[in-house]
């Protein structure tokens, strides 16, 4: 077979990841709700609901979060740990024949030699962005694997009642209490809130001040993320696409539910927005834990947990958040 040929073949079979995430994310968004969401239950209400890889301990971040989350394990299982095959193994794990894992993706930055720099003696190579896939598994598909623990409030303070309110308060910003809308002004740079007598629970009032917290956090001196769109723009739905996020990136930590009713009319403008462009929900994700991380780090709790935490990963490879700078 000629060179021409092989490199047809490969280029035909090789998977476009980008379209097969966005494929998946579309066709549940068509049916009327963001997958990212999960019905709450309250009886596994006391573990960490983000994802954590049980070899290493670490959180999974970005677009990882959205992927596990939306995987068959997410809450059935009651346990937020996953880990590759190999991880399993190495601990003496094994993982049951016929499980089914779930793919997760990690971001490398390969160093090559950029032959149209001038040759003036100084280092001319670029990096060039390589998006890898991983399979892992829930520790429920796992032989073997230690019983999980859910942390006690003593080792994870940051899940108190009182999270959301010591976050709100650190953070700075001017929330303003009073109407029936719940939204954040760029013109003056503030939240605005109905009175909590107005949500059912205080749950829900806790779950609607960190969204508006992270549109907050993308206002200029912070994240500078573009806040001009108007409603029915583009950038619009994308920036309601990145808070919906954050909102449950943060909520997942803190174990708050995120019961934020959105109009049917953001799930319809955040489909067109990733049919046009399937790196999107990669760039949205990004945005939208690097929101969660500057609110989370109002928490002194968190943040000092954080300070001190392994950031990573078994393969030396960073993760899919970093995908925002190569998309």
């Amino acid at each position: 077979m000629s060179s021409f040929k092989r490199n047809n073949v490969r280029t035909a079979t090789r998977s476009d990841h980008y379209q097969e995430i966005t494929d998946r994310i579309v066709a549940a968004l068509e049916k009327g709700a963001a997958p990212w969401r999960k019905p709450w239950d309250a009886d596994k209400a006391a573990g960490p609901l983000s994802p954590i890889n049980a070899a290493t301990g670490r959180r999974y971040r970005g677009i990882n979060v959205l992927l596990l989350g939306m995987s068959q394990f997410s809450f059935a299982s009651g346990d937020p740990r996953f880990c590759s095959y190999k991880q399993a193994k190495d601990r003496g794990w094994q993982v049951r024949a016929g499980e089914k894992g779930t793919t997760v993706f990690f971001y490398k930055q390969l160093r090559v030699e950029d032959r149209d720099a001038p040759n003036n003696g100084e280092d001319h190579t670029r990096k060039i962005p390589l998006l890898r896939a991983y399979t892992v598994f829930n520790a429920a598909q796992i032989d073997g694997i230690p019983p999980f623990i859910p942390p006690t409030l003593e080792e994870a303070p940051w899940r108190r009642f009182d999270a959301a309110d010591i976050i709100m308060r650190n953070s700075g910003a001017v929330v303003r209490i009073g109407g029936d809308r719940a939204f954040y002004s760029p013109a003056t740079d503030h939240i605005q809130l109905p009175a909590e007598t107005a949500f059912r629970s205080p749950e829900g009032f806790a779950a609607v001040q960190l969204h508006e917290l992270a549109h907050w956090a993308g206002g200029k001196g912070r994240l500078n993320r573009d806040l001009s769109g108007r409603f029915g723009s583009a950038s619009y739905a994308r920036e309601e696409l990145i808070g919906d996020l954050t909102s449950c990136l943060v909520n997942s930590e803190l174990g708050i539910p995120t019961d934020i009713e959105n109009h049917a009319n953001y799930v319809a403008s955040w489909v067109k927005i990733l049919k046009d462009d399937k790196r999107e929900i990669f760039r949205a994700a990004a945005a939208a834990q690097k929101a969660a991380d500057y609110c989370l780090a109002f928490h002194p709790d968190f943040a000092e947990a954080e300070s001190i935490a392994d950031d990573g990963d078994p393969d030396n490879a960073e993760d899919a958040t970093s995908l925002a700078r190569a998309a």
